[in-house]
């Protein structure tokens, strides 16, 4: 993909701002054995490069299981998946994490994952559990990708922000809206696919070339879309980007807030709810794990309570479990998507390859 939901909001963000990340790594030192069956107190997490968590919450995982996680990432969640998929029946790690709803069939026909029903389950909605009767995958969080708009500008002009797709072919919004490559960008082929959930796969290529006609600009990813394109970031105010308008997530604004020095009382970026396509990511079990007893208890620490609460402040996204609370920047800052757009799975899976080549022929090409 490309990546998600991914989207790696947190770390691409971050690294524009200038801050730094905490490790996402157990003790490397750790006792570890290379045969399946025998003791091993590691448990190797693989994932894309977006994933972070708090140390004190890897260390509660480890006091209460015994196990000592270890993160071995591996660039976007397309190339994890990839190397997962070439390595079947003799992983790298013993749990993948970061597979979502884009990708989720590509993974689950390459047979790479053990069923498993994790414990906590029956905390986390139907409509997120895609794989719901085999078990292959556990849900982890949701992510919305969403045009964000730079509030300033819109002040400015005395102009409303638009708020639904479309808003976006309106002549006011003319060379406005830069997006991600759908070839290239996890956020890209989100935007695409919200389109055609909006508009169905007879009615999308029809919007984007009206989209294509009202001016919107598309660069291969979100790093430049966001940190050179988009007015309204930290990055772009500095370097005078001049597009008030960038596919991005709703996670973005309350980010935007958290590492401004200092702090604003309100976030300068804004999201346009109706513009959204909802990502899920996913973990599993993978074949052949060497430690299929410690995958296990990191599946079932994955949705507990205690993880699920940490991930708003580490990666930016949203909690599947229906107990965790969200931190108050979050609610403060943020938007909650009521009604994104999304796509089977199955449906993506059969036609993302053919819509991406079409959508390339009809706005870059």
């Amino acid at each position: 993909m490309n990546t998600r939901l991914r989207r790696a909001i947190g770390t691409a963000l971050i690294g524009a701002l200038g801050v730094g990340t905490l490790a996402a790594c157990g003790d490397e030192g750790a006792k570890d054995t290379s045969s399946k069956g025998t003791e091993s107190k590691t448990v190797t997490l693989v994932s894309h490069e977006s994933f972070t968590a708090s140390d004190p919450v890897l260390q509660a995982f480890t006091k209460e299981t015994g196990y000592t996680v270890k993160v071995l990432k591996s660039g976007d969640a397309g190339t994890a998946l990839n190397q997962e998929i070439l390595t079947k029946g003799s992983p790298r790690g013993d749990v993948f994490f970061g597979v979502d709803n884009t990708l989720l069939s590509r993974a689950l026909d390459n047979d790479i994952f053990v069923p498993y029903e994790a414990k906590g389950l029956e905390r986390i909605p139907d409509a997120v559990q895609l794989d719901k009767d085999k078990h292959r995958v556990t849900p982890v969080d949701t992510g919305d990708i969403c045009v964000n708009y730079d509030k300033k500008y819109f002040a400015d002009k005395k102009l409303a922000p638009p708020q639904s797709f479309d808003d976006l072919i309106k002549p006011a919004y003319k060379n406005l809206l830069v997006t991600e490559n759908a070839a290239t960008s996890s956020p890209g082929l989100g935007f695409l696919l919200g389109t055609v959930g909006k508009y169905g796969e007879e009615g999308w290529q029809d919007y984007w070339k009206k989209l294509k006609a009202n001016g919107v600009k598309v660069v291969d990813g979100w790093e430049q879309a966001y940190n050179q394109e988009f007015s309204g970031s930290a990055a772009g105010r500095k370097a005078n980007a001049d597009r008030p308008l960038v596919v991005s997530y709703a996670s973005s604004p309350p980010v935007e807030v958290l590492y401004a020095e200092p702090q604003p009382a309100e976030a300068p970026t804004g999201v346009s709810t109706g513009t959204c396509f909802r990502q899920t990511e996913f973990a599993g079990l993978l074949k052949g794990a060497k430690n299929e007893e410690g995958g296990k208890a990191l599946l079932d620490f994955l949705i507990s309570k205690r993880f699920q609460e940490d991930m708003p402040l580490n990666m930016f996204v949203n909690p599947v479990v229906r107990d965790a609370k969200l931190p108050e920047l979050f609610t403060e800052h943020g938007v909650t998507i009521d009604k994104p757009e999304t796509v089977a799975p199955e449906t993506i899976a059969k036609n993302r390859e053919q819509w991406v080549q079409a959508w390339s022929s009809l706005v870059v090409k």
